[in-house]
């Protein structure tokens, strides 16, 4: 079998975009109503010198995207999920969940808007929200796509995109009569929030995690017609010993609660540079070489994951800045982060045919993912 393509890369953006510099006013405000409704006295300024110190500043993050009107005002009575003059903690989980099926939906409609050809099998990775039937099975109902199988990759973290590609690279091989596999990120992460919980790592969490939306095929090879696409050429999957509480993402009862500890960029660090010599030494290659002149597509948990990588493997600032420009333009979409970067690479002319491109991402477990690609037109 040929290296599979990944190629068909589309994004679809949420309803509403905020400038990071407004979190700074409204997570404050929000944490203060929480205190208020809890009979606490409310102290905004405080909060906002907390976020300030510990959150992801507008200088690594200049926007974030979100489904909700919620946070473009702090008129808690006219708030669809965050009405924080009732509940200091936001809503159940089951009004949150509703919101994210009807969220997921549209950008199901978004990235599917014609008739499109079938694909033979669509995986749904999210670790956002959970509804059965999915947004993926009520596309294929919707579609009359009787014959295409429905996977759900669920609750894997910012890394989902590359056991996803894992299975459609599995499915491909296993049955030759498969042409394409759909792979599509709903990740809505602006539904987690807990402004009652005033702990320094769910500050981080408040200023990092945004909403997006991604969309790609997976095939034998690239198809006639399609402009350019990545070929997988060696994945791997390590879970780093001694991190179980490094990374956390628990379903709880007003949301998934996530905890950061503020050791991961150096774990990452401490690890990086083995895991990349493993995963090249398949091709032949070393780690140095690869490092050297390859395009590097990292999940940016946070800007400081980014700073490790770049300095641990000595790479110069443009063999990153891809993934820095997804950051700064988008926040941390969750898994659907990684396919932002794949997407500008596979469009950007400055990026010719014959690149390397490198791609890693982490997530609970401390889970270390990585691929090498190469780009295809």
């Amino acid at each position: 079998m040929n290296q599979p393509v990944i190629y068909n890369l589309k994004i679809a953006r949420p309803a509403f975009s905020s400038p990071q510099e407004e979190s700074f006013t409204w997570l404050p405000a929000a944490h203060a109503q929480a205190d208020q409704t809890k009979g606490d006295v409310p102290n905004a300024e405080r909060y906002e010198k907390i976020l300030r110190r510990v959150g992801c500043s507008p200088k690594q993050i200049a926007f974030r995207g979100h489904v909700l009107a919620d946070f473009n005002h702090t008129d808690w009575s006219a708030m669809q999920v965050y009405r924080l003059h009732e509940a200091p903690m936001g809503p159940g989980s089951e009004k949150r969940t509703r919101a994210f099926l009807e969220a997921a939906d549209a950008a199901f409609a978004q990235l599917y808007p014609g008739d499109e050809e079938a694909p033979e099998d669509l995986i749904h990775v999210t670790c956002t929200g959970y509804v059965s039937p999915s947004p993926a099975q009520k596309l294929v109902e919707r579609k009359g796509w009787s014959q295409t199988e429905v996977t759900h990759a669920y609750h894997m973290g910012c890394y989902g995109a590359f056991p996803a590609v894992r299975l459609a690279r599995g499915f491909i091989a296993a049955s030759p009569e498969k042409k394409r596999v759909d792979v599509v990120h709903t990740e809505i992460c602006s539904l987690h929030l807990n402004p009652s919980d005033h702990a320094l790592d769910n500050f981080v969490v408040q200023t990092l995690f945004a909403d997006g939306f991604a969309r790609y095929s997976v095939a034998r090879e690239l198809p006639s017609g399609a402009k350019a696409g990545l070929q997988l050429l060696t994945s791997k999957e390590n879970i780093i010993p001694n991190t179980q509480d490094a990374m956390t993402w628990l379903a709880g009862d007003v949301g998934m609660k996530m905890t950061l500890s503020k050791d991961v960029p150096g774990l990452v660090a401490q690890h990086v540079a083995g895991f990349l010599e493993r995963l090249v030494a398949p091709l032949g290659l070393s780690a140095k070489a690869i490092a050297s002149e390859a395009r590097f597509a990292v999940h940016p948990g946070g800007p400081k994951i980014l700073d490790s990588i770049e300095s641990t493997l000595g790479l110069r600032p443009e063999q990153i800045e891809t993934s820095r420009g997804v950051l700064r333009d988008y926040g941390n979409m969750s898994s659907a982060t990684v396919p932002h970067i794949w997407e500008r690479l596979v469009n950007d002319p400055a990026v010719p045919a014959g690149s390397w491109v490198v791609s890693f991402a982490f997530g609970p477990g401390l889970t270390l993912c990585g691929s090498v690609l190469r780009k295809v037109a």
